[in-house]
């Protein structure tokens, strides 16, 4: 296409170089500028050109141009307004996706840009922006449809605009009304809630009543009462008349016409496919809703306007409001244009696109327009982060059949893939523990153990009420969260449950697991001591790579290779991961290039290798996607411009990130569809509905509402509180509305605010990662603690008692006990066992904001008598506590026919501890005085209180 600075308009130099909002308003058929201040204000005669710029991960800029017509604009202006829309994606390098929108059938693309809503108002370019300061307040009714975003329309003030199946606004001087259709969803009122808000901002300066109306409340309620009062009083509403919003849009087959010198002539084929596009043409696919108009590249800009005027001619002559005009680019097609072909071949267009835009960039610099904002920028590389706190404590189990085998910590980072494991991660929140279970697939593994792994995984979310995230992780496929968490991580081939060993039995085939005494080739990656990986690969030449290091082993002879494009990182990984894989043993350092025979021997003869890293999946711009699943079919709806406010508490979400997709549920969904979450992510998957090309084996995480992983806020500008909140989306929104816009609950924070660890903040620095794994492979490596674990073990611990080999983490020195030993006494036993009895007694409302956490059990690793004794403390038990699976949350335990035994003699910290007793209830083995005593309430008392309070009497009296 060729540009001319003639074809370009003044008002559009330098638009789109930086992220945002520009909007300009045609004026005498040119674009002006208007102030950001009066963004969102359209009048009804007016027409606007609006260009959203967005910056993707990469760098690069991608942009999106509206003309939006009011219903009163002249004809001549809304051509000028897509003339000029046209030429502003010429300035832009000719890549813009271009939308046609009329006032009251508008994109949920461009609403996005506006929320909660655009109210446009009555007159034009001649009235301008002033406003008669001393205008009288005009008792206005609203109508409002929508899920996820609002269309809002002004319908006469009477009581026949009134029916059972929308939202209305009544804004009258000094109260603003909701009145809620006996039909309508629960979303659509909290949507119309955020346009109450908006509407009490914008023309009652934040000054004035809400009241929601429910339809049916009739005169019982004084509110309703005042409501009715205004339609001259309560009459029953008439039956709903259908209007032409009511109309569904016409839908049929894709139409594809040629536009040549303005005319539009349809075209015959059988198949849609994208040959019949001519480079050197412009089309017109007509498909109802949605009218698009595909320009060639080599296209001019006058056959562009051209095509633009047939699409909107089109439209017009056939009496089509509701449909809208989107313009397309070759190469830059959106993914809606693509599905309606039946063919669209996958193919990389990087390339092109970046040659045409740098094309036009340098012609454009030529004739002395600015055109930064029209290169690429290269992208800053930055360190994966895992944005979870890695200070918590990791449980792993191998799947054995329908079994799973508890590994111990030497074990838990060793994998093999013929395998399936399932880890529970808990690590601190900002009020509570948090949890994430997952299942690692290993590549070789047989399908039956999968799903074993799967069913497993899901049931130990379920007996913890859904409270913990959970994941699905394929081999070769982890995220970073995976193996911060573990730290080192090292694949071994073959496998040791029965599955794999019955598999390649009945198959036949040899068994290739791991042999510490065999010839095994191991190549060592990683970014750094808290993530690094040492994955098993077939001991041939062709297996190394000159970008890592790697591992050679046969017996007592141990080779470390380091590759040319190694770095020194690189090589300090690899020393580590030895100290791990073959520790004790001297090893010969070889560099690539400089190999006796006998490593080429081991490898069986050299031969030719790659020397590039391998690289993980891009993370990519999150999309989210509402979804609807239902008979086994999946529907989706992507939210634009998404915020924590679009995730509603009776809906599940996905949130695609291309390397990572999430699976978002609200509380209030239904256990049937709970129970579908991981279905809804591989159908996700399965469909890849953005075309992007996403890997059946990308992780999924299924996250509930109210335990949201930093992983998952960090895409949104998250508060915690709003997720505390209760009752269903209208109800939450209606106690913000009413509490002048703030959530009424906030959390209270156990965490002090620091640069890592919570939800809201970032991945730790690495100078306070506190948790490390120790070189020695007999050294179980210590994890951190939470400070409420150290706040609660410093009331009983005494100044002598602590164990001294389980160093502190350096987490402790961010949060520092509130007084030192040396100038404060400890609080006693029984002062904090008041202290914690009392706080059960608190309101409901600070009950409802302590979540009921999951049953800790106090099974304990058997230990002998000197071990309990050099280990006494109360913080040095409390880490050896794990998380059941089976708990039942406020049930009472039957001690019934259990024998009596002293306190002394059934607590941890005993010396002459009772054998074969169930250890996680010592507390029924007590008798009924010395329960009392030691509680301070009977039994059926105890076991009426939550677990989580139970588990913190148990400790307080030192039971576990």
């Amino acid at each position: 296409m060729s540009v001319s600075m003639r074809d370009l308009d003044p008002a559009f130099k330098g638009a789109g170089q930086k992220a945002g909002l520009e909007i300009w308003r045609i004026e005498n058929f040119n674009p002006v500028a208007i102030p950001q201040s009066s963004y969102g204000k359209f009048f009804t005669g007016d027409s606007y050109v609006i260009l959203k710029t967005t910056a993707s991960k990469s760098g690069a800029l991608r942009h999106d141009i509206h003309y939006w017509l009011g219903k009163d604009t002249s004809q001549d202006e809304a051509g000028a307004a897509a003339i000029k829309t046209v030429e502003l994606d010429a300035a832009l390098g000719g890549r813009a996706v271009q939308y046609r929108e009329v006032q009251g059938h508008e994109t949920e693309k461009f609403l996005s840009y506006f929320k909660p809503c655009i109210i446009p108002q009555e007159g034009g370019a001649a009235s301008g922006f002033k406003h008669v300061e001393a205008e009288e307040h005009k008792t206005r009714l609203f109508v409002c449809k929508g899920k996820h975003v609002v269309h809002v329309k002004e319908i006469s003030f009477a009581r026949s605009s009134l029916n059972h199946d929308d939202i209305f606004i009544l804004d009258t001087e000094s109260k603003i009304f909701q009145f809620n259709g006996s039909n309508s969803s629960i979303q659509e009122r909290a949507k119309a809630l955020e346009v109450v808000q908006y509407i009490k901002d914008t023309y009652h300066d934040g000054k004035c009543e809400i009241a929601s109306i429910e339809d049916g409340k009739l005169m019982a309620d004084s509110e309703s009462g005042e409501f009715w009062g205004c339609f001259g009083g309560f009459a029953p509403l008439p039956r709903r008349t259908v209007s032409d919003d009511d109309k569904p849009a016409d839908s049929h087959p894709p139409k594809l016409l040629c536009v040549d010198k303005g005319k539009a002539e349809p075209i015959e084929s059988d198949s849609l496919t994208k040959e019949l596009l001519d480079t050197n043409k412009c089309y017109i696919l007509d498909c109802g809703l949605e009218v698009f108009a595909w320009m060639g590249r080599n296209t001019s800009l006058d056959e562009r306007k051209s095509a633009s005027g047939a699409a909107d001619e089109l439209i017009s002559g056939t009496g089509r409001p509701k449909s809208h005009i989107i313009r397309v680019i070759e190469g830059f097609e959106t993914v809606m244009f693509k599905s309606k072909f039946d063919s669209w071949p996958q193919a990389s267009h990087a390339t092109m696109s970046e040659e045409g835009r740098g094309k036009v960039a340098a012609l454009l610099k030529r004739q002395g327009l600015d055109v930064k904002g029209l290169v690429k920028s290269e992208p800053e590389k930055e360190e994966p982060q895992p944005h979870i706190d890695c200070t918590g404590h990791l449980q792993v189990w191998r799947v054995n059949g329908p079994e799973k085998i508890l590994l111990p910590a030497t074990d838990q980072s060793k994998f093999y893939n013929g395998d399936c494991y399932i880890f529970q991660y808990s690590y601190p929140g900002e009020d509570k523990e948090e949890y994430l279970i997952g299942t690692w697939v290993g590549k070789n593994s047989v399908e039956e153990e999968r799903a074993s792994a799967l069913s497993l995984a899901s049931k130990m979310v379920e007996s913890m009420k859904f409270l913990p995230s959970q994941a699905r992780i394929y081999e070769g496929s982890e995220p970073i969260q995976f193996h911060a968490i573990l730290q080192s991580c090292i694949v071994f081939k073959g496998g040791r449950s029965d599955g794999y060993k019955n598999y390649i039995a009945e198959k036949e085939i040899p068994d290739e697991t791991y042999n510490e005494d065999g010839v095994a080739l191991f190549r060592i990656q990683g970014t750094g001591p808290d993530n690094m990986q040492a994955i098993q690969v077939e001991p041939v030449a062709s297996s190394l790579n000159s970008a890592y290091c790697f591992i050679l082993h046969s017996g007592p002879t141990v080779f470390i290779w380091s590759g040319g494009l190694a770095t020194s990182d690189d090589q300090e990984l690899v020393e580590r991961m030895l100290d791990l894989i073959k520790p004790d043993v001297q090893c010969k350092p070889l560099k690539e290039g400089l190999e006796p025979e006998q490593f080429w021997d081991l490898l069986g003869g050299k031969t030719e290798y790659p020397s590039q890293k391998i690289t993980r999946e891009a993370e990519n711009d999150p999309h989210l996607f509402s979804c609807n699943f239902s008979e086994g079919n999946l529907k989706v709806k992507e939210i634009h411009n998404f915020s924590q406010d679009d995730l509603m508490t009776e809906d599940i979400y996905t949130l695609d990130c291309h390397s990572e997709i999430f699976v978002w549920v609200g509380q209030q969904v239904d256990s049937k569809s709970r129970m579908q979450a991981l279905t809804i992510g591989e159908k996700f998957l399965e469909h890849d509905f953005l075309l992007e090309g996403l890997s059946r084996e990308a992780p999924i995480y299924i996250v509930k509402e109210g335990s949201e992983p930093p992983f998952f806020t960090r895409f949104f500008k998250w508060e915690s509180a709003k997720s505390a909140m209760l009752g269903n989306s209208f109800q939450r929104k209606l106690a913000i509305v009413k509490n002048g816009g703030t959530p009424l609950m906030v959390k209270h924070k156990r965490r002090a605010s620091v640069t890592y660890g919570g939800r809201s903040s970032g991945a730790p620095d690495k100078s306070q990662r506190s948790r490390s794994m120790s070189v020695s492979p007999d050294r179980v490596r210590v994890r951190g603690r939470s400070p409420a674990f150290n706040a609660l073990a410093a009331n009983f611990e005494s100044s002598n008692a602590r164990n001294l080999s389980t160093p502190p983490p350096m987490i402790r020195k961010l949060y520092p006990k509130s007084m030192a030993q040396d100038t404060a006494k400890l609080a006693t036993k029984s002062s904090a066992i008041a202290h914690l009895t009392s706080s059960f007694e608190l309101t409901s409302a600070r009950e409802n904001l302590i979540p009921r956490s999951q049953k800790a059990s106090s099974v304990t690793p058997k230990s002998n008598p000197e071990t309990s004794d050099e280990e006494g403390s109360l913080s040095s038990r409390i880490e050896s506590l794990t998380i059941q699976e089976d708990a039942k949350e406020g049930e009472a335990e039957d001690d019934e026919g259990l024998p009596v035994y002293p306190h002394e003699r059934v607590n941890t910290a005993s010396t002459d501890p009772v054998e074969d007793i169930d250890v996680t209830k010592r507390e029924a083995y007590l008798s009924s005085a010395e329960f009392q005593e030691k509680f301070g309430m009977a039994k059926n008392e105890f076991y009426k209180l939550p677990k989580w309070k139970q588990n913190k009497l148990k400790m307080a009296v030192q039971l576990f």
